[in-house]
């Protein structure tokens, strides 16, 4: 009988303890897992604000626009998100075939998820998302609301180390005319080495924040690409 009740009393004390504050959980249990592409980052500790808007254009486009979203390895970034659109769109960052496999789900049941990696918002709203990119790679911002991607709203994220963000190399220009509605800058520059040009003057496209950031008869540092064939004023200081 006393093998019984001891016994019993083992039982009820290990039941207790796996059932004991249901309310508290580990440190363990409630740190969130770390993506492929990182972790939430902490807005305390932010290195740097990239401005982001989603937006719809007259051409039928869907975009992400922003200066390049080139990242360091371990660097923690606050995205200001604006939706200047006229439609919901959200901005997700994750891995390229992630973000495949969920479109394709959303395809199925448009869903609206609350996770730290991703923001979804209506038109003329704004939010943030704050991420640290632990891992180097090349990742992606996408809205995945269907037919969204599909219409241009995606953009590469590029994560690597100091040394191969230090690599860019900037032209030496100033500016002699703005087209904000059309999103166009005439600039008198020096040689582009990276597109293998020389010193003229020449119209390139620039997104509406790099646009806020510039005037008329203003000296700049710049790198051009050439994005979606035109070039495009991609950094600037």
């Amino acid at each position: 009988m006393q093998k019984i009740l001891l016994s019993t009393a083992i039982t009820l004390t290990l039941a207790t303890g796996a059932y004991a504050s249901p309310g508290h959980t580990s440190k363990a249990e409630t740190a969130a897992p770390q993506m492929d592409i990182g972790v939430p980052g902490d807005a305390a500790k932010v290195d740097r604000t990239i401005d982001v808007t989603l937006l719809e254009n007259d051409e039928g486009q869907m975009l992400i626009e922003s200066e390049p979203m080139d990242i360091k390895e371990g660097e923690t970034i606050r995205f200001n998100i604006t939706n200047k659109g006229e439609l919901e769109h959200e901005f997700v960052l994750d891995t390229v075939e992630r973000n495949a496999e969920h479109k394709i789900e959303m395809a199925k049941m448009d869903m609206e998820h609350d996770d730290p990696n991703r923001i979804r918002l209506d038109a003329g709203a704004s939010g943030e998302v704050v991420w640290t990119f632990a891992n180097s790679g090349t990742f992606e911002a996408a809205c995945l609301i269907p037919g969204h991607y599909e219409s241009g709203m995606h953009r590469e994220v590029a994560v690597g180390d100091q040394t191969a963000q230090a690599d860019v190399e900037y032209t030496s220009g100033t500016i002699k005319k703005i087209d904000a509605k059309a999103g166009k800058v005439t600039i008198i520059h020096g040689p582009l080495v990276n597109l293998d040009m020389p010193a003229m003057t020449m119209v390139f496209r620039a997104d509406e924040a790099m646009m806020a950031k510039m005037a008329e008869g203003q000296g700049i540092e710049f790198v051009a690409d050439r994005v979606k064939g035109k070039l495009t004023v991609t950094q600037m200081k």
